[in-house]
Order: C-alpha cells, then sequence, then structure tokens
C-alpha cells in the first residue's frame, strides 16, 4: 500500500509540475508579441504569485520522486532505473532553473518597464529556451515515473 501510495505522490507532483511548466511555456510563446515595457510588466507581475507556488510544487516533487527512489530500491529493483531517470531529469530541470532561469528572474526583477534594457530580447529568449529544455526533461521525467511502474496485483 505504501508503495503504491509514494508511486501515485511522485506520479500526481510530477504532473502538478509538468503542467505548471507546459502552461508557462505557452504563456511565454504567446508574450513574445509584446514589447520590452509590456513584456516585463507581464513577466514582473508574475513573480509576486508564481514563485513560490513552483517552488512549493518542484520541492513536493523532489520529495515524493526521492521517496519512490528508496521504495524501489527496497521493495521492487526492477522499477528502481526508470524512477532514478526520472530523478536525474528532474535534477536536471533544477539545475536549468538554478544556473539560467532564476537568475535571469532575478535581474527581471529589477528591470524598469519604462526604460527596458538594450538585450532584453536577448534574455528572454534565453530564459525561454532554457524553460522549453526544463519542460522537456519534466515530461520525460513523468514519463519515466508512468511507464516505470506496472501494475500492482
Amino acid at each position: 500500500m505504501f508503495g503504491r501510495n509514494v508511486r501515485c505522490a511522485s506520479q500526481i507532483s510530477c504532473g502538478i509540475l509538468v503542467g505548471v511548466a507546459l502552461t508557462v511555456l505557452v504563456l511565454e510563446l504567446a508574450l513574445r508579441s509584446l514589447d520590452g515595457p509590456h513584456y516585463i510588466l507581464v513577466r514582473q507581475a508574475e513573480y509576486e504569485y508564481f514563485t513560490w507556488f513552483i517552488g512549493a510544487v518542484f520541492a513536493v516533487t523532489l520529495i515524493a520522486v526521492v521517496m519512490a527512489v528508496i521504495q524501489a530500491y527496497n521493495t521492487d529493483r526492477s522499477q528502481l532505473r526508470p524512477t532514478v531517470i526520472a530523478l536525474a531529469l528532474i535534477l536536471a530541470a533544477v539545475v536549468v532553473t538554478l544556473v539560467v532561469n532564476g537568475p535571469i528572474n532575478l535581474e527581471q526583477r529589477a528591470w524598469s518597464a519604462q526604460s527596458p534594457p538594450t538585450d532584453w530580447a536577448r534574455l528572454r529568449d534565453r530564459w525561454q529556451i532554457a524553460h522549453a529544455l526544463r519542460t522537456a526533461a519534466l515530461c520525460a521525467a513523468l514519463g519515466y515515473l508512468t511507464i516505470g511502474h506496472r501494475r500492482e496485483r
């Protein structure tokens, strides 16, 4: 029973994370048509609520997937490989966040919408490419969590 709950929690939390990442990806594609001042206003409005939410979802997902790895190691080694791969993909997404997206987020918070930096579009593009990469990693992680677990009998 515990094993099934852990697997379910890891799949649900990762699924929520993927849903958020895909939503942001679509939103960012829509924002590409905005000029600098309007893009900055939207991005800065997102930070107020989004930062704590995505952090909480990432934390819950990491905890659930680590628990799933431990559970697979202790009870069903056939599930260990796909679960470890999923964890590695989630950690890769965290690294992308810490190395690329997070620093750009912090920089964008200080921008003035009335006077955008000259390289705002380049930084937007870099953020969006990194976000697309982490979204792909999270989608793959969810796939490994889903296909990696066979039905309990």
